[in-house]
């Protein structure tokens, strides 16, 4: 699908600001690069306007109880965090395990374990809540396989950016619609390699209509149908920052079987992602227009 001029210019935009980054990320303490990183979350507040506008109008449609001065917080907030996070994607080559427990803490990875021993596969389902690049190379590092499925991004020089960066990790990049990903999908699955899938925007795919916060809103099915069809475990998984360090949790699988049903599912793990929104509604992508229609839809 072509994408807009304004979304080849964001990616571009990002492209430039994390080529820049990644020089200074090898050279300089992870916190000090949070820190800078949040500064210039703050800098793009002030200046994108039009973005922040959008974030603005999403958080009141999510939080229609909060003041205007509290949603105002939680936009700032996430320029902040996604400013941090733009650091932290430059700076993950260098991520181990060493200071991966000196960064990083975990909950739930026996719901994970558990989920991969059952032998049927796994798909794990989380959003852009936290920062996702972060929660697969932790995964990777706590000593899981781990592929995902992701769309190929417009602009062809970030989208090798991030493949290459999730790849220092052993992380797999299945592009979505390409020819060669169902069987890549399958190969995935039967090896026992997790399938980690984000399903919180609404994309041109095959979509239901499932709440998120209290508004139906069209969400990809295909990663529950793809679950249910090969009776792989469903598993929902988060990453969120706490102060300057990040913490990984995974929530007790689904095991699916035959005949489940795939809108149910998605409701289920779309509700988790609702879940992790509303504990740090800052570390979120406000701007993307979640409740959208599609084809004249209401």
């Amino acid at each position: 699908m072509e994408r807009s001029p304004a979304r080849k210019f964001r990616d571009r935009l990002v492209y430039r600001a994390l080529r820049t980054v990644r020089p200074v990320a090898a050279r300089i303490p992870l916190t000090t690069g949070q820190r800078l990183g949040a500064v210039l979350g703050s800098l793009a507040n002030a200046v994108l306007i039009r973005e922040r506008n959008k974030a603005r109008a999403h958080v009141r449609v999510a939080f229609p109880d909060l003041s205007d001065d509290e949603r105002n917080a939680i936009v700032l907030g996430m320029f902040r965090h996604l400013g941090s996070s733009l650091f932290e994607i430059c700076w993950i080559p260098r991520l181990d395990a060493r200071k991966l427990a000196e960064t990083t803490d975990f909950a739930g990875v026996e719901n994970l374990r558990a989920a991969v021993e059952a032998g049927k596969g796994v798909v794990l389902f989380t959003g852009h809540c936290g920062n996702w690049e972060w929660l697969g190379a932790s995964i990777a590092l706590a000593g899981f396989d781990i592929n995902t499925i992701a769309r190929e991004i417009t602009d062809s020089n970030l989208n090798d950016f991030i493949v290459e960066t999730r790849s220092a990790h052993g992380i797999g990049t299945i592009g979505r619609g390409s020819a060669a990903s169902a069987k890549a999908i399958l190969q995935t699955l039967r090896s026992g390699t997790i399938l980690a899938m984000l399903i919180d925007q609404n994309i041109d795919a095959e979509n239901v209509e499932v709440p998120f916060f209290g508004i139906p809103a069209l969400t990809p099915v295909g990663p529950a149908r793809l679950a249910i069809r090969s009776g792989a475990a469903a598993i929902a998984a988060f990453i969120e920052r706490r102060g300057d360090r990040q913490f990984v949790r995974f929530e007790p699988p689904v095991f699916t079987k035959k005949g489940d049903d795939p809108a149910e599912l998605t409701r289920v793990m779309t509700e988790a992602i609702e879940q992790q929104v509303r504990r740090r509604p800052e570390q979120w992508v406000w701007m993307h227009k979640r409740w959208r229609p599609r084809n004249g839809g209401a």
